[in-house]
């Protein structure tokens, strides 16, 4: 039987590197995100094995009808996410706050909590949920509260599920990256603003590490857990970040 994974924020990036990953390895793979274009140069990279559902992970009424309408799913990556602008906590506007908090906390409950439902119900049971954390789930950055704060509460989803979970043959993952060489992290390679206030320059590295890990996380069986994995640019400012 084909395994099935869910790969939420899949139009790109460490998504994108992810669900392309899963699918060579011999899932069948949906993507998710809100741009179709983006998630149709997934699809079309997937060499058959990838499909895609335009999905915003923070309605819940969406996410809950995007998983009814699958038979089975063995794996959920919880990966969809984003940033806000730099800004002190003084003005930090609440809109981004709450943008923030809906996609990567909210959004990431709502599609653990579909999955959930519907590996204790498949036949057979079980399945595994792997969370996009970040090293931003251990420490912050300066002007980043939103963000640390999102990641810090995915710790505490990821230990919930991991725990409910236990009986059923569910098991829960945090992956913790630092600086994979993405769109996003295109700023590290310019100078980004350190604790100190200096600016510095921080190192990248490719993201298909990630991806290589996650299948093979993926890959274990379900009565072996891996509760947290930390994969950083060497050199990057982690240990001593503050």
């Amino acid at each position: 039987m084909t395994q099935v994974a869910v790969v939420t924020g899949g139009g790109s990036g460490l998504g994108r590197e992810m669900a392309l990953a899963l699918a060579a390895a011999g899932y069948r793979v949906w993507v998710t995100g809100r741009t179709e274009e983006k998630l149709q140069e997934t699809v079309a990279a997937g060499n058959g094995a990838v499909d895609f559902a335009v999905l915003d992970v923070a309605d819940g009424s969406a996410v809950r009808g995007f998983f009814g309408g699958l038979e089975r799913v063995d794996l959920l990556v919880n990966n969809a996410g984003t940033g806000s602008p730099a800004a002190g906590v003084q003005d930090v506007r609440e809109e981004d706050w709450r943008r923030v908090v809906d996609t990567n906390l909210t959004g990431s409950f709502l599609c653990a909590q579909a999955a959930f439902d519907l590996m204790l119900r498949q036949d057979p049971k079980g399945g595994r949920i792997i969370n996009n954390g970040s090293i931003s789930a251990h420490v912050p950055r300066p002007q980043g509260i939103a963000y640390t704060a999102s990641k810090h509460a995915i710790s505490g989803l990821t230990k919930g599920l991991e725990l409910e979970g236990r009986a059923h043959g569910i098991t829960a993952c945090q992956i913790d990256i630092g600086n994979a060489s993405t769109a996003m992290t295109q700023r590290m390679e310019q100078g980004v603003l350190q604790p100190d206030g200096s600016i510095a320059v921080e190192p990248t590295f490719d993201p298909k590490i990630v991806a290589d890990f996650v299948v093979q996380i993926a890959k274990l069986p379900t009565t072996v857990a891996v509760p947290t994995l930390t994969v950083m640019a060497a050199g990057m400012p982690y240990v001593g970040r503050g």
